[in-house]
């Protein structure tokens, strides 16, 4: 049970994901060839930014006993972008952009001018990635400047939309074992000044199937923890490595969900039902705005904020929001606070059989680990 409910805003310009790679770039010695940040790293003549899905501070920090070479290296936290979720953050490492700025502003989202969403990790083949991210990727703008840029991850994303959007501009080495992986980064780490961006996403799928409580979910946090250690000894000590994360989690039980299916006044002048469980984009029909942010702040009471796409725009949660990604948030945006989820059946049915959960701005979600070795 999660029982701290205050939101923790991002921290874009000093401390959120999308510092990272600007940070990396001046530590490298290129602190023109991106945007400035207050986040500081040390110099080195190489980085390796290792990225662990769903491995949220405060887990890290909860569980010395099973991740003791992570526990070892925890300091200040930072924090992911909003919605706390893969897609976006992703977007935002590979872009050094918030949401507002790349347009990957959740897990699901309106496509303009129709009434489909686009799944932004399954992607679509009618949404060209170049268009919907047109911003040069940190990659692409490294490599014209003279830094090695590698991706390592798995072979099945090579080329995906996600990937052409946030990661373009680098080498990718396909990678589906960790033998390969371990390999992959101490080749590609090898040339100076160069950035290796390594990828694991199983303790976040192990969160979603068994919850962040599990014994499941511990046994693979020690394999992740093993794993990063095995990363640190097989690298040179010159090459520093960079251990991060997307987002957090939290475990939603059963009487902790509502289903939008099974109440139809939550329907009500609602078009299209996108985002995620722990936050919801709705896109209404017209004139309907008011009337929908009312019903929903009355039935979800103090489990959920409930603005307009304006209150959010002005609390910066995307940060800066550019003219072409606007009709791509919610004209309403529910976002959830303690283990509350919003779930839509309907829609998504395969919502209704994961444990762990995020998207929200709850610290479990928002705070992320910055671990250097």
């Amino acid at each position: 049970m999660v029982t701290e409910s205050a939101f923790v805003p991002p921290r874009y310009g000093s401390a959120s994901l999308a510092d990272v790679v600007p940070a990396v770039a001046m530590a490298l010695g290129e602190p023109d060839a991106l945007w400035p940040t207050l986040l500081e790293l040390p110099p080195a003549p190489a980085y390796v930014v290792f990225l662990v899905d769903g491995l949220g501070y405060e887990l890290v920090r909860r569980h010395p006993a099973e991740a003791p070479f992570l526990s070892a290296l925890l300091g200040e936290p930072a924090t992911c972008g909003v919605p706390s979720t893969t897609a976006t953050s992703l977007t935002s490492l590979g872009t050094g952009l918030p949401p507002g700025a790349h347009g990957v502003v959740g897990y699901t989202s309106r496509i303009p001018g129709t009434d489909r969403l686009l799944n932004a990790l399954m992607w679509d083949k009618t949404v060209d990635p170049l268009e919907w991210q047109p911003h040069p990727t940190t990659f692409q703008t490294l490599t014209r400047a003279g830094v090695r840029t590698t991706v390592v991850s798995k072979r099945e994303f090579a080329g995906s939309g996600l990937t052409t959007a946030s990661q373009r501009g680098a080498g990718y080495l396909g990678a589906d074992r960790i033998g390969e992986r371990l390999a992959g980064v101490v080749e590609a780490s090898s040339e100076s000044p160069s950035l290796t961006y390594v990828y694991d996403g199983d303790l976040d799928w192990t969160g979603h199937r068994y919850g962040v409580d599990s014994p499941q979910w511990r046994a693979q946090l020690t394999a992740i923890d093993t794993t990063a250690e095995q990363m640190r000894e097989a690298l040179p000590a010159d090459v520093r490595l960079l251990v991060v994360a997307d987002h957090g989690m939290v475990d939603s039980p059963g009487e902790s969900r509502i289903d939008v299916a099974q109440h139809p006044e939550l329907r009500d002048g609602v078009r299209l039902v996108g985002g995620e469980a722990r936050f919801r984009h709705l896109y209404c029909a017209s004139g309907a705005v008011d009337d929908v942010a009312a019903t929903w702040r009355e039935v979800l009471g103090r489990r959920a904020d409930v603005l307009t796409r304006d209150q959010v725009v002005a609390s910066g949660w995307f940060g800066d929001v550019e003219t072409f990604v606007r009709p791509r948030l919610g004209d309403v945006i529910v976002a959830t606070r303690d283990d509350f989820s919003i779930l839509h059946s309907e829609t998504f049915p395969y919502e209704t059989r994961l444990i762990g959960m995020h998207g929200s701005l709850t610290a479990e979600e928002m705070l992320i680990p910055l671990l250097l070795a």
